[in-house]
């Protein structure tokens, strides 16, 4: 009997990445392409296409064996209907990208939010594997949350849930795509920390950042901001430990709310800068949390890196396939 194998596809970030994934959970192909330049709309899908069918033609996958694709998508999505509400990056709003993909490959397709999808690619595959409870914290150029409940991705009806990069968390004015200021997003987002080093090198208070990429917001990437700090720019550093302060507080939050075993941070920020990011959460928790909450969770550096989301896709849409 020919292996069942499950494609699994991440849309977050500046990438689009499509795996191929055995029934023991393991990679056997990935393939990935820029989502840069896209226009939106119909480019967007085309590219999805295509990629899927390269990653299975480069494989020599016959199309027979894959049962199911999952998708990861940023933004509030339906998962019951397959449908994205927003992702911003590719202009989409209301696009039943499940219909569309299964009228392409005549497969069984799961939407689901990408920073979910994380979450749930750690918790079968990673750092909170059988965990009872995960929350997800990823920030990259806004933030994203997930959860996983008993094996459930946390959900509403019709949305999916877990927008924490748009809950306030602070009095300030500065805003970040919404009308509410002083939301985590427009704190402890990377663009929110690259905007407020661009000022730093401006002034030369960060002469390191300046020669690497002087005030241009869209230079100033994780990787970026690592070089400077290990340069010497304690600026710099002051800036990204309160951006990770502030995600600390959101893991307060969270863990009052929903009690999680485990919080796994993740995206490239926390993974350029792990260190800062691990002591700066488990401080701001320490310091805040209700003393019956103490040892209730444990916080964790994701461990799958760019292929969490895609994994976790993966294999959520074989679940889903079988039900």
């Amino acid at each position: 009997m020919s292996e069942e194998i499950y494609c699994g596809f991440d849309l977050g970030g500046t990438k689009m990445l499509c795996v191929l994934m055995n029934a023991e959970q393991k990679i056997i192909a990935r393939e990935r392409k820029k989502t840069k330049g896209l226009d939106g709309g119909q480019a967007g899908i085309v590219r999805i296409v295509e990629l899927i069918r390269e990653t299975i033609t480069n494989a020599q996958v016959p199309i027979e064996r894959l049962k199911s694709i999952g998708i990861g998508c940023p933004g509030p999505v339906d998962m019951e209907k397959g449908l994205v509400h927003v992702a911003v990056n590719l202009k989409w709003k209301n696009v039943p990208l499940a219909t569309i993909l299964e009228e392409a490959f005549q497969k069984p397709v799961s939407v689901l939010n990408d920073v979910d999808a994380g979450v749930y690619g750690e918790y079968r595959c990673g750092v909170a594997k059988g965990a009872h409870s995960v929350a997800g914290l990823f920030p990259g150029t806004g933030i994203g949350g997930g959860f996983v409940y008993n094996g459930e991705i946390l959900r509403g009806k019709s949305h999916t849930a877990m927008e924490i990069g748009h809950t306030k968390i602070t009095s300030n004015y500065q805003t970040s795509g919404t009308r509410m200021s002083g939301t985590l997003e427009s704190e402890a987002s990377r663009l929110a920390i690259a905007s407020q080093c661009a000022k730093l090198a401006y002034r030369n208070d960060a002469p390191v950042l300046a020669k690497l990429a002087g005030t241009d917001i869209a230079e100033i990437r994780s990787k970026t901001l690592l070089a400077s700090i290990k340069g010497g720019d304690e600026q710099v550093e002051k800036v990204v430990r309160q951006g990770a302060k502030m995600l600390g507080f959101a893991a307060v939050n969270l863990i009052h709310l929903l009690a999680p075993e485990v919080i796994v941070l993740g995206g490239g920020l926390v993974e350029a800068l792990s260190q800062i990011y691990l002591e700066e959460v488990k401080k701001t928790i320490a310091e805040n949390i209700l003393e019956c909450y103490a040892e209730t969770t444990k916080i964790k550096l994701a461990a799958l890196g760019d292929d969490a989301g895609a994994m976790g896709a993966a294999i959520w849409g074989g679940v889903r396939a079988k039900v």
